[in-house]
């Protein structure tokens, strides 16, 4: 029996991992990953399936292939049935539409998020020359729920996960971006979190989730635990006081920023 591609494993260690995070509920959460055709070697594609159009033609995602959760799929099952839970999906050479080439068993689809994840994707493979592959959503408990507490500000909220721990500025330096509460699968959240992604690596959709990007399987799950972690400590933090009695200081992001050569925008720095 043929191994499966390299990157198919890890994406559903990935998946298993987020999973035993607690961070995928039932069928919360989604990943795609934009794979190299050569690394999917050992892969049966079928290209006989139907094109269906995008919502939004993606050019530069023309030809381009996919690993994708399914939708209504548990992250659980993803190392015991990924031809059920996962599959692969096919750009036509426009950028226009996709075709399902692999797994989405027993009438299947791609997770409803697949609009916000291309746009991200879209937005990354610009902006970063191809380097960024990964696009990750997830529902970590402690960064939501300090969306019911805190302004939906990205300084704020920015700031507060860089005051936790030292990694979170260095993990996410450019910062994190805030969406209020907004029907999920829609165009509209698709379109705001791809105008925030052109700036941030991590956008946090109000009272719903995460999403983040990255180059690396281990950066992309690295990205959101350290956002998680942040997260956690900010919420016991609250839970003891109100009020920190002491934390980081601008001059001392300033100095770390010097050492680690850290870009650290400004506008965090009050």
């Amino acid at each position: 029996m043929m191994r499966q591609p390299e990157c198919l494993e890890k994406f559903i260690r990935m998946c298993s991992d987020g999973w035993l995070q607690g961070w995928h509920e039932n069928h919360g959460g989604n990943l795609t990953y934009r794979a190299k055709k050569e690394e999917l070697y050992g892969l049966e594609l079928d290209g006989g399936r139907e094109w269906i159009p995008l919502e939004k033609k993606l050019g530069n995602l023309a030809g381009d292939y996919f690993l994708v959760t399914g939708s209504g799929k548990s992250m659980r099952n993803a190392q015991l049935y990924p031809e059920d839970a996962l599959g692969l999906i096919e750009i036509n050479d426009e950028g226009s539409a996709y075709r399902m080439v692999w797994g989405f068993a027993d009438g299947g689809k791609p997770t409803s998020e697949l609009p916000a994840h291309l746009m991200c994707q879209s937005v990354k493979k610009e902006t970063t020359d191809g380097k960024y592959r990964f696009v990750y959503h997830a529902h970590p408990a402690n960064i939501i729920a300090l969306s019911f507490v805190l302004p939906l500000k990205d300084e704020i909220f920015t700031r507060e996960l860089w005051e936790m721990e030292p990694e979170c500025a260095m993990v996410f330096p450019a910062g994190l971006g805030v969406l209020p509460w907004m029907v999920p699968g829609t165009e509209k959240i698709a379109e705001l979190t791809c105008e925030k992604m052109k700036e941030y690596d991590v956008v946090l959709w109000a009272q719903h989730g995460v999403f983040a990007a990255g180059d690396t399987f281990d950066n992309t799950f690295g990205l959101m635990n350290t956002v998680e972690k942040g997260g956690e400590i900010l919420v016991k933090v609250l839970s003891m006081s109100p009020v920190k009695r002491q934390a980081p200081s601008v001059q001392d992001f300033k100095d770390m920023a010097r050492v680690f050569d850290l870009k650290l925008p400004d506008k965090f720095l009050f």
